[in-house]
């Protein structure tokens, strides 16, 4: 059974710090590129980052360039890829949701097969 799982959200203040966590097992993983995204109420979902399986390429969309880093790690069959987020602002708040599929970094969500259920970040001016 795939599974993503993700934790980390929360409530912050803006200029803080959250570092959200997807664990995903199920398939092998270490082959799929993972992804983070996010949707606000009322907007699409958008790309916050990437890191590619194939070459550990990252990406990250405009408007979290320097603030947030995304890194994976693999412990046997399970892979937990990181989003550390830094001088949160108000416009980051979200549902965040951790993606995969096997091919290179896409920003579209729609490229994305595998979707765990998301986790809350709000960030207070």
């Amino acid at each position: 059974q795939v599974q993503l799982v993700e934790s980390g959200g929360g409530l912050v203040q803006a200029g803080g710090s959250l570092r959200l966590s997807c664990a995903a097992s199920g398939r092998t993983f270490s082959a799929y590129t993972m992804a983070w995204f996010r949707q606000a109420p009322g907007k699409e979902r958008e790309e916050v980052s990437c890191v590619s399986a194939t070459d550990g390429t990252t990406h990250y969309g405009d408007s979290v360039k320097g603030r947030f880093t995304i890194s994976r790690e693999r412990d046997n069959a399970k892979i937990t890829v990181y989003l550390q987020m830094n001088d949160l602002k108000p416009e980051d708040t979200a549902v965040y949701y951790c993606a995969a599929e096997l091919f290179t970094c896409s920003p579209r969500a729609g490229d994305f097969g595998d979707w765990g259920q998301g986790t809350q970040v709000t960030v207070s001016a």
